[in-house]
């Protein structure tokens, strides 16, 4: 196993993502307990030391399993991570009965790493906001020793970064982030990253494989990688990737059975960065994924000042792409429910008044017009 210093620590470079478990019957909420046992169990004799739970994985049944599973081992061998559950608002004056109640279901007396919760659009805000103590309740934990080691994570876009590293950047240890090597432009990933090495915070990874779409390459996908590397794995060309940015530091893996588990732990028995060919390589792949299902905008913003509804057609369009690529999820919904209803795409009426001036010219209306209806909107 591969590990990296982090302050006076060593972290297996490969942490268990615990909100994709092995479920019973195909349902979410009801986890394999025994299964994900013996997950742990084979993590831990291969040298994985960090496990990442949060408050509504497995509709609240990851806490309570990885509990049961890390009980049998001694406190002092393991790193647990948990969350304060800020993507859902209504939590935002819960902060101590929540923390209260994870170290309860955990089955501990104090978090190796605690983080604010998917810091974005939605709920940037209310972190920020005094009234609800969030940030305060939380630095008391860490001083009194019930956090360690306080972080966050964060699926909004640069701004919505910037934001909180400016209010709360110099007491942050950490960020989770969604990185990856289609996200490392789709998603401004390396900006991002380049923000965070301005304030001398490391990476923490979630979604390297982006929900196991990079496990999962077509043959037309998959052959320049085999060309430069024949004997690496498709999934371990995502962990290379990764290995290769210095900053980052854990990488967690959702591993949901033991044949992902094995081998994953088998690629990260060792480091093997990508050489600049290899990363040139690999991102003009990525790029050629992406334009399969996105739209090629340059935000030149033409089409802003003649939209007679004033939308903000790039920032939808770029939003539309990630939905798109993606299949749904929930970033760009996320989002969008945080615009002005006169602003989102269902706004859109159609003038076209925006096509006349795209120097791409794209097909705008029609793709705000998609994008409404898989919104539901």
């Amino acid at each position: 196993m591969v590990y990296k210093t982090f302050q006076d620590m060593k972290l297996s470079a490969l942490g268990m993502g615990c909100m994709r478990l092995p479920v019973l019957n195909g349902d979410d909420a009801k986890v394999d307990e025994k299964a994900a046992a013996e997950m742990v169990g084979y993590a831990m004799a291969h040298g994985v030391n960090y496990y990442d739970t949060a408050w509504g994985y497995h509709s609240g049944q990851s806490e309570l399993v990885l509990g049961k599973a890390l009980a049998q081992y001694p406190r002092e061998t393991f790193y647990l991570a948990d969350k304060f559950p800020g993507y859902d608002l209504s939590n935002m004056g819960k902060v101590q009965e929540i923390f209260e109640e994870q170290l309860k279901k955990c089955g501990v007396d104090y978090f190796d790493f605690y983080l604010f919760h998917n810091v974005c659009e939605m709920n940037i805000d209310a972190y920020l906001d005094p009234q609800y103590g969030i940030f305060e309740y939380l630095m008391e934990q860490k001083k009194n020793g019930r956090i360690r080691h306080l972080g966050f994570s964060c699926h909004g876009n640069l701004p919505v970064l910037k934001r909180f590293l400016e209010a709360y950047g110099s007491h942050m240890e950490f960020c989770q982030l969604q990185i990856n090597y289609i996200d490392w432009t789709f998603q401004n990933g390396k900006e991002k990253v380049d923000l965070l090495n301005e304030y001398h915070i490391p990476v923490w990874v979630m979604e390297p494989l982006r929900g196991g779409r990079l496990a999962r390459l077509s043959e037309q996908e998959a052959a320049p990688l085999k060309a430069m590397r024949p004997e690496e794995t498709i999934p371990a060309w995502a962990f290379r990737f990764l290995q290769s940015i210095p900053s980052v530091t854990m990488i967690l893996s959702g591993m949901s059975d033991m044949e992902q588990m094995k081998a994953n732990i088998a690629t990260f028995a060792e480091e093997k960065p990508l050489s600049a060919g290899e990363m040139e390589g690999l991102l003009e792949m990525a790029q050629g994924m992406v334009s399969k299902s996105a739209l090629p905008c340059t935000a030149c913003h033409y089409c802003v000042s003649h939209c007679p509804q004033g939308l903000d057609i790039p920032s939808l369009l770029a939003l539309y792409n990630e939905h798109s690529f993606t299949g749904g999820g929930f970033i760009a919904p996320m989002v969008v429910s945080t615009i002005p209803k006169e602003k989102q795409p269902s706004a859109c009426i159609g003038c076209r008044s925006c096509e006349a001036v795209c120097p791409q010219q794209l097909k705008i209306s029609e793709a705000m017009a998609d994008f409404a209806a898989k919104l539901g909107a």
